[in-house]
């Protein structure tokens, strides 16, 4: 029995149903993310890419769309136990250029952007009032790491009952491994799993 059957012997893996208004999640594809001297590398750029016409096509629906930056005071205050494993994150202030979303899909005014200080865009922040508020019920979510922030983000929206779909080309690490055991372990108990070009599935 190899691993995918064991899966579906215990009944993982199954499709998640649509919601019925739909918002985008992007975690955290910042400059620091992007820069395998800092955060990233793998696919991460690529990821950053191909997100930019699920951007478009979300901003074209009027759909809500919301970014999460990693943000730490300038002093360190607010930086915790996960700081401790990973301390250049303390480097992410709000003024340093690694914090800020990368170029390529900078925020317009009418967009959500949520500071944060662990992994998950939902933990310790009003992410999952303001999309109740918006009367969401599903989220897309891109970003990075795959295996990190994304992963984090995703176990939190399916908890808070949202319905989560990963789009599996708009979401990078810095390793391919890493990337893509937690896309198969997502799919399996957590998301939906869509590929870029299948975005029109996820639309009421």
């Amino acid at each position: 029995m190899n691993e995918t059957d064991i899966y579906s012997k215990q009944q993982m893996g199954g499709l998640i149903g649509k919601g019925k208004k739909t918002a985008l999640i992007v975690v955290d594809f910042v400059n620091g993310f992007i820069d395998p001297e800092i955060f990233g590398g793998g696919n991460t750029l690529e990821a950053a890419q191909t997100t930019m016409p699920v951007l478009k096509a979300f901003r074209a629906r009027k759909l809500p769309i919301v970014f999460s930056r990693i943000v730490y005071a300038d002093d360190g205050f607010d930086a915790g136990v996960w700081c401790e494993k990973a301390p250049r994150l303390r480097e992410l202030t709000e003024s340093n250029p690694a914090s800020q979303v990368i170029d390529i899909l900078k925020p317009v005014d009418s967009e959500i952007v949520i500071r944060k200080t662990q992994p998950s865009a939902f933990f310790d922040t009003n992410l999952g009032s303001l999309l109740r508020n918006q009367n969401v019920d599903a989220v897309a979510i891109v970003g990075a790491t795959t295996s990190g922030c994304v992963r984090a983000t995703v176990v939190d929206a399916i908890s808070a009952n949202f319905r989560p779909t990963v789009i599996s080309d708009c979401v990078g690490d810095r390793a391919s491994g890493p990337h893509e055991a937690n896309l198969f372990d997502m799919q399996q108990k957590y998301a939906n799993l869509i590929a870029s070009n299948e975005l029109d599935s996820i639309f009421a």
